[in-house]
């Protein structure tokens, strides 16, 4: 297949199209996809089958809702290379989830989905804000993971000078920081924290970087979280949406003109969101789990993914696509605390409201007798050591009684007293007895 080249520095004719070009482009390219999964992934087929449904019956978009959901219980089922539909000689790079709950699910490129890939993220980068010529220090994980080499590559293909740091050695991100002059940085926002925690520990103020723009993501994080980053920094903080099954970073892209949700870059992926406890399709506007379905990838086709997280789809505004709402969360990531369903981000929340803590959590959910327990561990802010502290703990405690409607254990630790992550930061630890 061939598809369009972005030029630099200038919108792809895409971004500028009406809703009905764009939904003929879908249909076109969402047929050749089922098709193409069909015809050679044998696991595909057979779901297909099961569900009594062809690739001929989709007609209109509306059709794609007769087609079977895939998860990542498919992807498990099929590893390492069964999802793929490509001969492994036309695969040029795999990449691969961490594997921490079970097998890893594996992801596959060919030439063209490389080139697809940094067309897109070239086009995220711009639409944050980035431009030609810019310098980017990148602090995702290098590997298997998708992160590092999906941001390195579409930044390289929009004409960026890569500064490819990698997650790790903190010391040394801020020296290369201050060496560097970097004008972006993509990052998981919880590691850009620990960042700039380490420029405070430093004596070093991080409003003195040369940043202008950092692209977060491979995480949910909330607005309080991107005011907090915003502030410390004095940079725009913007949300990149992505995840290895679909693609990687770069499915939808914040644009700094607006900041008001990713946008969806619906030439490549197809959005719905569904009832994730009857797999309903729902109206845009209406909360649910979102499910992508790939319109142009090769070697790993993928139809009615669903991908756990949890938003809604928006009109678009910056682009005439689609945006998401903030991701609230993950299906799998909620917590049932005494009948409450919570989710981390919440929590979040509350604790950014207060000006003497920091956005440094874990959640730590015990039993006690039948009961559920909830113990919220947070840090002080740097500026706050002389606040008080049992003032803090009960103003956060009614917060989240008042907003989330559970009850907590609040306890306050001093700066550094919250384990930091290099990457995606783990904020739950449920103690609670399987079973």
């Amino acid at each position: 297949m061939q598809y369009d080249q972005p030029l630099r520095g200038s919108l792809d004719h895409i971004e500028t199209a009406s809703i009905d070009e764009l939904r003929e482009l879908q249909l076109n390219r969402m047929q050749w996809s089922i098709a193409h999964a069909y015809n050679n992934v044998p696991a595909y087929r057979n779901l297909c089958k099961e569900k009594d449904v062809h690739p001929f019956d989709l007609k209109t978009l509306d059709d794609l809702a007769k087609f079977p959901f895939t998860t990542k219980s498919y992807l498990r089922d099929t590893y390492p290379f069964d999802s793929f539909a490509t001969p492994m000689n036309e695969v040029v790079r795999i990449h691969a989830s961490s594997g921490t709950t079970g097998k890893p699910t594996v992801v596959g490129y060919t030439q063209n989905d490389i080139n697809t890939w940094a067309d897109i993220v070239a086009r995220s980068i711009r639409a944050a804000g980035g431009h030609y010529g810019d310098k980017v220090h990148i602090s995702y994980g290098y590997g298997l993971f998708t992160g590092g080499m999906g941001a390195h590559y579409g930044a390289e293909r929009l004409g960026c000078t890569v500064i490819p740091m990698s997650g790790g050695q903190t010391e040394k991100q801020v020296q290369l920081m201050r060496d560097f002059d970097p004008d972006i940085i993509m990052v998981t926002p919880s590691y850009m924290l620990n960042i700039i925690d380490e420029m405070d520990r430093q004596g070093l103020d991080p409003r003195d970087t040369a940043l202008r723009l950092g692209i977060f993501g491979a995480e949910p994080w909330t607005d309080e979280m991107r005011k907090n980053i915003e502030n410390r920094l004095g940079i725009d903080a913007v949300d990149i949406y992505g995840l290895s099954e679909v693609m990687g970073p770069g499915v939808a892209m914040e644009c700094i003109e607006t900041k008001d949700g990713p946008t969806i870059w619906e030439d490549h992926f197809y959005p719905e969101i569904i009832d994730p406890n009857t797999g309903a399709v729902l109206p845009d506007g209406e909360y649910g789990e979102l499910v992508f379905t790939s319109l142009t990838k090769e070697a790993l086709p993928i139809i009615r993914y669903r991908t756990r997280d949890l938003t809604r789809l928006l009109p678009g505004t910056a682009r005439p696509m689609r945006r998401i709402d903030k991701i609230t969360g993950r299906s799998d990531d909620m917590m049932i605390i005494r009948g409450v369903n919570v989710f981390p981000t919440q929590i979040e929340e509350q604790i950014l409201k207060i000006a003497a803590l920091a956005p440094h959590y874990e959640i730590v959910v015990g039993k006690q007798g039948n009961l559920d327990t909830v113990l919220v561990k947070v840090e002080l802010a740097p500026e706050a050591a002389s606040a008080n502290q049992d003032q803090a703990a009960k103003e956060l405690s009614h917060h989240i009684k008042s907003v989330v409607g559970i009850s907590t254990k609040i306890e306050i630790l001093p700066m550094g007293g919250i384990p930091r992550s290099e990457g995606k930061a783990k904020r739950v630890f449920d103690n609670r007895p399987k079973g």
